[in-house]
């Protein structure tokens, strides 16, 4: 089919009642386990690694091969789609995902594990991005913002229920089962998704294939993954390997942008970068989701090292951020059309931040209530981050340029949790070193602190180095509290500095598509 043919293709009338209903579910089902892979084998590593006999740094190679492939594989979504199909990418994408899901479960040895991983990875690619584009292709023109509310809630709730989930079902049952749970979703969204909508393919265009951009991309973004997935446990660049591979994610990624600026036939189509709003939208996406999972991935952390929560309960304690998500998003979705999204946008912002600076007020003598109080507050902002974000990125698009544009938006969402989590824990680590150290300078025998602390000690049986181990320990959860502290309140400066970014993009907010957006 010529791309002339793909212009004036007639689009199928948009799906109504129960197939609407039905095609929904299943795309949220995928989209949700796509995502919830993401997370929910972080807190089942060290099981991993004792049942594989490796240590548990090796056990993370589970969780950093995942990341690594979907890494690639996201951004070639709309080269994908425009050759294969939008339905047809999607219905394989979730049939092999479920497929490899199952291979992980079986892995036997670690190598196994890492390599099924990665395909489970690369196959994942074109799930979320897709799962948005054919919602919104399907959706009526004036319910696309309860589409895109819906799409959005399974990415913001799936990564917060991941750690409880992956906690319970390794404790209750074994590992493997955090992967065969994706068995009879998988199978269920594949074949509704598919006899919903294979009558409603998308046109296809026979492009050749663009080796060059494809090596480039793989050898740029592989490389920056592997960086960040490793650059904490090797010291980031006291390590020659770390910047290797910096140097290798520089050179590749900078020949990447020009060459597919210059190619006729593009794997990842950047001129989308030119349009104001989708730029605007994607830096701001970008940001936001920096500090969002940055807090995501220090929240349990911190629970977990400096209070002492086991891993069921720092998911217990982080799960309220998505109540408030779930009840919110509906409604903004659904009076989308009469919103400013800038200001939505900002009231998400500035929550953000506002929980940000409550979190770096948080004491290791803080109750539960009172932490997850602060996680149910946080919903408000999160239901009124991704909705209005979208809607700006897809703003003035058309239904062709759909799946590229949301390959690539959701490329810089993946890659901004990589820079996140590697940057959060990278911070995390150094500062409490710092403040260990500047703590310990005043652990003296001149000090009369010191010596109080010493004798009730000794009146408790403890003294000699027993004591001053203890003291260490204390002063290490002090300087790890103090950490924490630091790091939340740099995420809501970073919060609050959004503020003012959304409001370079510019209104009109709707597409050709037909979905509406505040035009504010």
């Amino acid at each position: 089919m010529t791309a002339s043919t793909q212009a004036v293709a007639p689009s199928p009338a948009p799906l109504h009642g129960g197939k609407l209903g039905m095609m929904t579910v299943a795309l949220s089902f995928a989209t949700f386990m796509e995502i919830l892979d993401t997370t929910i084998v972080n807190v089942s590593v060290p099981h991993i690694a004792g049942d594989l006999a490796v240590a548990a740094n090796q056990g993370t190679w589970a969780i950093s091969s995942y990341g690594l492939a979907a890494a690639i594989a996201v951004p070639l979504t709309g080269w994908l789609a425009g050759r294969f199909g939008q339905v047809k990418c999607f219905s394989m994408s979730v049939l092999l995902f479920t497929v490899m899901s199952i291979m992980c479960g079986l892995a036997n040895s670690l190598p196994m594990l890492v390599a099924f991983r990665f395909l489970q990875g690369l196959v994942s690619g074109p799930m979320v991005p897709l799962s948005q584009t054919l919602l919104l292709n399907n959706y009526p023109p004036e319910k696309k913002g309860v589409a895109l509310a819906l799409w959005s809630m399974t990415v913001i709730v799936a990564p917060i229920f991941g750690p409880l989930l992956g906690g319970f079902i390794t404790d209750q049952y074994s590992w493997p089962w955090i992967f065969y749970i994706n068995v009879p979703i998988g199978i269920v969204a594949g074949i509704a998704s598919w006899q919903l909508l294979k009558h409603r393919e998308t046109p296809t265009v026979k492009k050749p294939i663009d080796v060059v951009g494809l090596i480039l991309l793989v050898l740029g973004v592989g490389s920056l993954q592997m960086m960040l997935d490793n650059g904490n446990d090797l010291d980031w660049f006291n390590s020659t390997f770390i910047v290797t591979l910096a140097v290798i994610a520089t050179l590749a990624i900078s020949y990447f942008v020009a060459w597919e600026l210059t190619d006729d036939h593009p794997i990842v189509d950047l001129t989308l970068l030119k349009r104001h709003n989708f730029r605007i939208g994607v830096i701001v996406l970008s940001l936001g989701m920096f500090c969002f999972f940055g807090s995501t991935v220090l929240f349990p952390l911190w629970l977990q090292t400096v209070m002492g929560y086991n891993a069921t309960w720092a998911g217990i304690a982080t799960a309220p951020g998505g109540v408030l998500a779930l009840f919110l998003s509906p409604i903004i979705g659904k009076n989308i059309t009469k919103l400013n999204l800038r200001m939505v946008s900002s009231v998400a912002f500035a929550t953000f931040a506002a929980t940000m600076f409550w979190y770096s007020g948080f004491t290791l003598e803080t109750n539960f209530g009172y932490i997850a109080m602060a996680r149910f507050t946080q919903g408000i902002a999160i239901a009124c981050f991704f909705i209005p974000i979208n809607q700006i990125i897809l703003a003035g698009l058309t239904g062709g340029q759909m799946a590229s544009a949301s390959g690539l938006s959701n490329f810089f969402r993946t890659i901004s949790g990589s820079f996140a989590t590697a940057i959060a824990v990278f911070l995390w680590d150094r500062r409490q070193t710092f403040s260990h150290a500047r703590l310990t300078e005043n652990i003296t025998n001149a000090s009369p602190a010191t010596t109080d602390y010493l004798n009730k000690l000794q009146d408790l049986g403890i003294a000699g180095q027993t004591a001053y181990a203890q003291i260490d320990q204390v002063i290490s959860q002090q300087a790890f509290m103090i950490a924490t502290k630091e790091v939340f309140w740099l995420l809501g400066v970073i919060f609050l500095s959004l503020v003012v970014v959304v409001w370079f993009a510019k209104p009109p907010f709707t597409n050709s598509a037909g979905s509406g957006g505040g035009g504010h």
